[in-house]
């Protein structure tokens, strides 16, 4: 009877041990798998999530998101965020003042002025006027060759676009900022066209 008591206790004793190693075997390939994945994404839990960082830290709202007037001044419009130059708001024109300077913004910058014409940020949502049937490598060519839509032998991109920090994204960062704004809400908005300044040659 000893016997078998003791046996028994030593049956229980290495399934818990087993079950034990298991479970923590387990536990850190678990660990392992996410702390990959973290560190693929800048230290977010997804590409979106990074890719909202970025896109915050970028300032891209700045310019492809029109604003409303607050007792604070011009804030983002949460409602049209990333929406790109409403269609129904005039072109930009050069005051006197601004003459000097050579360029002019609308008030809440989704439209430019200067030598190289009349330039207007983009709809950057998901939906069929903004990026909705884009593919990642058009964006990476768009941002890092300067062409409009990432289409060889389009125009190519004009100020203040041309100008700003994500030319030094990486690609991995560039993919961030795509996936994260193919989950934003799409709205449609038709940006104006270019428009070359008076006189240029078409």
């Amino acid at each position: 009877m000893k016997n078998q008591t003791t046996l028994f206790i030593a049956v229980c004793t290495i399934c818990f041990l087993f079950y034990r190693c298991n479970s923590a075997s387990n536990n850190s390939s678990t660990n392992d798998s996410a702390t990959a994945a973290t560190s693929a994404y800048g230290g977010y839990a997804s590409q979106a999530d990074w890719g909202k960082h970025l896109v915050a830290i970028g300032g891209c709202s700045d310019c492809h998101t029109p604003k409303k007037m607050t007792d604070k001044g011009p804030l983002d419009d949460s409602a049209l965020l990333l929406s790109g130059h409403p269609s129904q708001l005039p072109a930009p024109a050069l005051m006197p003042d601004q003459l000097k300077k050579g360029y002019a913004g609308t008030q809440d910058l989704t439209a430019w002025n200067g030598p190289w014409g009349t330039s207007f940020s983009a709809n950057l949502t998901p939906d069929s006027t903004g990026l909705g049937a884009w593919t990642e490598e058009q964006f990476l060519t768009c941002i890092r060759q300067h062409l409009f839509k990432g289409i060889a032998g389009e125009r190519p991109l004009m100020p203040p676009m041309s100008m700003v920090g994500v030319n030094n994204f990486t690609d991995d960062e560039l993919k961030a900022v795509f996936a994260f704004l193919k989950t934003i809400k799409p709205i449609h908005n038709v940006v104006p066209d270019y428009q070359p300044p008076a006189g240029a040659s078409k």
